[in-house]
């Protein structure tokens, strides 16, 4: 089913809702895709978002919509650029998805809406969608919906899904205790205790969708669970949204240049957090990208004027990124020739000394940086951060302002004195605590454990490009 736009209208009809649940854990994830790969099978264009920094979820996403999932995030990004991804992307669809982040107003801080889902669906003025674990309620679930759906009278609650329903008698008592106590917000659905199609996780998060393939039987069991026990119809009746006529341009560099400077983007299961945005503005700022994959034995193209190395889980193949001697020394020899490498977490990683994994393995990495990384059995870092350049670097000028977050279990270990090492980056973490000094600049290597998000400061992209287009006209001299 499509809806076509009718030119002799002055608005877009489409359908969009938030799916948000009212804590981590109650089930938004399953539920998403499930509702995703079940308007897909019915002949619908899907548009998936996925609310806050993550990088896990959107891979599914992607797996199952067969469109490129997008992060909406208002910490990181202001109001205008969320409405501009959402609207120009909607915009070739038929229907967004939006899953949300933790519980419907968690986000940055205690005090504000800022990061959560609760402000992007204001911000799109988008019906929420609340996924409620059931498990051990009963007429309780009913008070838990009237708290949520009344915490903010700028949300619209377009229904609840009750999650590990016990059965139909379960089922139909949390409907009574709705249907009492908030007869204007429809049970859209009810999914069964049962979990057969749970993703397996790991210490950040979910496993990724390069390791597991959600295959065919897999979504057709998503797909069976949603059109049992969830009323899509009712759902997209109440999901009707509409698209003011707008330019839907991507948000950032304007006067596009053709493509011409070849920076080379390690891709794999080992490097796989890269926001798309973040290549988007690279190419848009006249990047052309050559994806390359370490663990494939693959080394980046000898014609690359720039190396960016993002997060992923270097830590799980130490051994095999050990071993591709190639590898560590073509990245040893551009950091030697000042070609720019900008580095994110797993790539700082991997530009250190050595990888310690929590067996206490060591593996050699390249050592431009002068320290290695351990990892820890409990996390290190989590959370949004914004970075202040202390220093003019391949991003731009000292007091530039860009935002970003980290996420990691490593930690740097035996750091040695170096001269030629500069901290480029001021971190400000949230208010109780403070500031700190990171981004570690030695020649022509930035590496930091900041994913940052260069839709934040859309000049960074076009900062670092230009930067990789410096070097190649030396080298070409």
């Amino acid at each position: 089913m499509r809806h076509i736009k009718d030119p002799g209208t002055s608005v877009d009809e489409k359908h969009a809702f938030v799916i948000a649940g009212t804590r981590s854990g109650c089930g938004k994830t399953t539920l998403s895709l499930g509702i995703m790969a079940a308007l897909k099978a019915r002949g619908w264009s899907v548009q998936p978002f996925k609310v806050g920094p993550d990088f896990i979820d959107p891979g599914f996403h992607t797996q199952v919509a067969g469109r490129q999932s997008r992060n909406l995030d208002g910490w990181m990004l202001g109001r205008a650029a969320n409405r501009s991804l959402f609207e120009r992307l909607l915009d070739q669809a038929d229907v967004a998805v939006v899953e949300g982040v933790m519980g419907l107003f968690d986000g940055y801080d205690g005090v504000s809406e800022s990061g959560s889902s609760a402000e992007i669906a204001k911000w799109l003025d988008l019906p929420v969608v609340l996924v409620v674990d059931a498990g051990s309620m009963a007429r309780s679930a009913a008070a838990l919906v009237y708290g949520f759906s009344r915490f903010d009278s700028g949300l619209k609650v377009a229904g609840v899904i009750f999650n590990k329903i016990g059965g139909k008698g379960h089922l139909e008592y949390l409907k009574e205790a709705m249907s009492a106590n908030l007869p204007e917000i429809p049970v859209l659905g009810g999914i069964p205790r049962e979990d057969p199609i749970r993703i397996p996780e790991r210490h950040l998060g979910l496993v990724t969708a390069d390791e597991v393939f959600l295959d065919d039987r897999w979504r057709a069991r998503l797909v069976q669970l949603v059109e049992e026990y969830v009323d899509l119809d009712l759902l997209i009746e109440k999901s009707c949204v509409r698209l003011e006529p707008r330019s839907r341009e991507a948000p950032g560099i304007q006067n596009l240049p053709v493509p011409t400077v070849p920076i080379a983007v390690a891709r794999d299961a080992a490097f796989c957090f890269y926001y798309p945005d973040n290549l988007e503005l690279l190419r848009q700022a006249g990047a052309l990208l050559h994806f390359f994959s370490p663990l494939a034995g693959e080394n980046f193209p000898r014609e690359s004027a720039g190396l960016y190395l993002g997060g992923g889980y270097p830590e799980l193949y130490a051994k095999e990124i050990s071993e591709r001697k190639a590898f560590i020394e073509s990245v040893i020899k551009a950091a030697q020739n000042g070609m720019p490498i900008h580095a994110e977490c797993g790539g700082l990683m991997v530009l250190s000394r050595f990888i310690e994994t929590i067996g206490g393995e060591r593996y050699s990495m390249a050592g431009l940086l002068p320290f290695g990384t351990r990892m820890l059995k409990r996390r290190k870092a989590l959370g949004y951060t914004e970075v202040v350049l202390s220093v003019p670097c391949l991003l731009g000028k000292a007091g530039m302002v860009l935002r970003g977050h980290e996420f990691h279990y490593s930690e740097v270990v035996e750091e040695e004195r170096d001269p030629r090492l500069t901290l480029a980056y001021r971190l400000r973490m949230r208010r109780h605590e403070g500031e700190r000094m990171e981004g570690y600049l030695t020649g022509s290597v930035l590496a930091s454990y900041v994913h940052l998000h260069w839709g934040s400061a859309p000049e960074a992209a076009e900062n670092f490009v230009m930067s990789c287009r410096h070097w190649m006209n030396r080298a070409e001299q």
